[in-house]
């Protein structure tokens, strides 16, 4: 049985966000993201996709783009709310990992904290960019070496990122 009131509800909601301006709309959700979210050079970047969120007061953002380069992929995400805050645990717990496969730390490059994590045997791993308490840019690849991947990573304008976040 539906529920009349907050069928009412959902539908006022909807007017009310469809009466916005295109451009409020676009800034309080993924698009103001999606400038970030750079062409790489010798890679096939595919067309940013994100979304936003709001439910019970929070609100969840996040902007994705994916690269491909032969076998290797890279996916580059900008993402905000109670998800960045979880992700943030382990930056913010200072992990330090070493096994002959896998390694994983956290330190400060550029005045940002950034967790890296690699696998040796499966060519991939991930950067988490802490850009505020409650966001983070990421950057996950399969395919090439971690200093390669961090070239890559450092082509993104953290700080620019982090000052929309603001």
């Amino acid at each position: 049985m539906i529920d009349r009131r907050r069928a009412i509800g959902l539908a006022f909601a909807a007017i009310g966000a469809a009466a916005m301006p295109l451009p409020t709309r676009a800034q309080q959700s993924f698009q103001r993201f999606v400038p970030f979210l750079i062409d790489l050079p010798g890679w096939k970047g595919n067309k940013p996709d994100g979304m936003g969120m709001e439910v019970a007061g929070a609100s969840m953002v996040t902007a994705t783009r994916s690269y491909e380069r032969g076998a290797a992929h890279v996916n580059a995400s900008v993402l905000t709310g109670m998800a960045a805050q979880g992700a943030l645990a382990a930056t913010n717990a200072g992990i330090k990992l070493e096994t002959p496969d896998l390694h994983m730390s956290t330190s400060t490059i550029d005045g940002l904290q950034v967790t890296k994590t690699y696998t040796v045997s499966a060519k991939s791993g991930a950067f988490l960019v802490a850009l505020g308490p409650a966001a983070v840019f990421t950057l996950a690849y399969t395919g090439i070496d971690e200093d390669e991947a961090m070239g890559l990573a450092r082509r993104f304008d953290w700080k620019a990122m982090q000052e929309q976040v603001k």
